[in-house]
């Protein structure tokens, strides 16, 4: 068969339409993106394999130091995080899962429902995994080869479909997201600060300057009490922010949030990181200039000091961050985006 046509004979991929592309991203034959997916490209460094799947609200950035390769038949269970990860072929991957940058998945891994995979990590094919950090429990067997089949309609071949380059736009600020009130409550927004158009805001919310909220993100401010987010701070992609009734919800100036954190009437210090995935319980406190690790869990009414480094679950101090945390590599620039006029959207 030749190329030509190969390409006219290619099924395409379904892409929902809550689902948000930015940048060039590389999508395979009949492979799916579900609802309330982003997807962030920097340099065309995003490829999803033919008839590979990600679940609903997931989210997966590549750069080009760290680019995103997903191979066939491979699926993401919902809300997965993939940062600058390598995954083979034929691989399941639970619901809540984080792939953090450099890590590799040989084909026909199965990881457990929120798995983490470490920075750097290299997981050998036809691996069983579950746990934070993982651990492999065994090789995948014939039993366990024969239940994927079935999830996928016994579909196990692999394709030479050349696949598709869907593009989109890496901007913010066109239409600022959404905004509502609640109640007597409006939502505030600071000179310089953007939204992706996916965010959404609701009620007792001010947020500074210079501060960008990433697509689909949620910030609900429909308690009793107010969330206030600083200047210079990063929301990014799918992070959810709430709180409880009469609780308040601060992250001061420049933090850096997400993607794919849950933040609950807490206070996140100047200059923190909370890592994709890390979920911040109520009434916590975490000081200036920390770090949250990947997949960590904060748990309600923990005290870290400033410059503490806090992992596991349930999340404890595990050492000293001795200086400022540098911007990390799924964060966004200065240079990713076009620069917005104060207070009003992209030119």
């Amino acid at each position: 068969m030749s190329f030509n046509q190969l390409f006219a004979d290619e099924p395409q991929p379904e892409i929902a339409r809550s689902a948000v592309v930015l940048g060039e991203v590389h999508v395979g034959a009949g492979a799916i993106l579900a609802q309330g997916l982003v997807v962030r490209a920097h340099g065309g460094a995003v490829s999803i394999g033919n008839y590979s799947a990600i679940l609903e609200n997931g989210v997966v950035i590549g750069t080009p130091a760290h680019p995103v390769r997903v191979g066939q038949r491979t699926v993401f269970g919902h809300r997965a995080t993939i940062v600058g990860a390598a995954v083979g072929d034929l691989c399941e991957i639970g619901n809540g899962a984080i792939l953090m940058p450099g890590s590799r998945l040989g084909s026909g891994c199965i990881l457990g429902e929120g798995t983490l995979v470490p920075a750097g990590t290299v997981i050998p094919a036809g691996s069983v995994l579950v746990g934070r950090p993982p651990h492999v429990i065994r090789s995948a067997t014939d039993a366990d080869r024969e239940r994927l089949a079935v999830l996928r309609q016994h579909q196990t071949n692999l394709t030479d479909y050349p696949g598709t380059i869907v593009p989109g736009p890496m901007r913010a600020g066109e239409r600022m997201g959404t905004l509502y009130a609640y109640r007597d409550k409006t939502p505030s927004i600071g000179a310089g600060t953007v939204l992706f158009d996916s965010a959404e805001i609701t009620g007792d919310v001010v947020i500074g300057e210079q501060t960008l909220i990433g697509a689909g993100v949620k910030i609900i401010g429909d308690s009793h009490g107010p969330v206030r987010i600083g200047n210079d701070v990063q929301i990014l992609e799918n992070t959810v922010l709430h709180l409880l009734p009469d609780n308040d919800l601060i992250i001061h100036d420049g933090a850096i949030v997400g993607p794919g954190a849950m933040i609950h009437g807490c206070r996140i210090g100047a200059g923190s990181v909370v890592e994709p995935g890390a979920i911040v319980c109520d009434t916590s406190v975490v000081g200036a200039g920390c770090v949250v690790r990947a997949g960590a869990v904060v748990k309600q009414r923990s005290q870290f000091a400033d410059g503490t480094d806090i992992d596991g679950f349930p999340a404890v101090d595990v050492g000293r961050i001795p200086a400022p945390p540098p911007v990390p590599s799924w964060a966004l620039r200065p240079d990713d985006l076009p620069v917005p006029a104060a207070g009003g959207p992209v030119q």
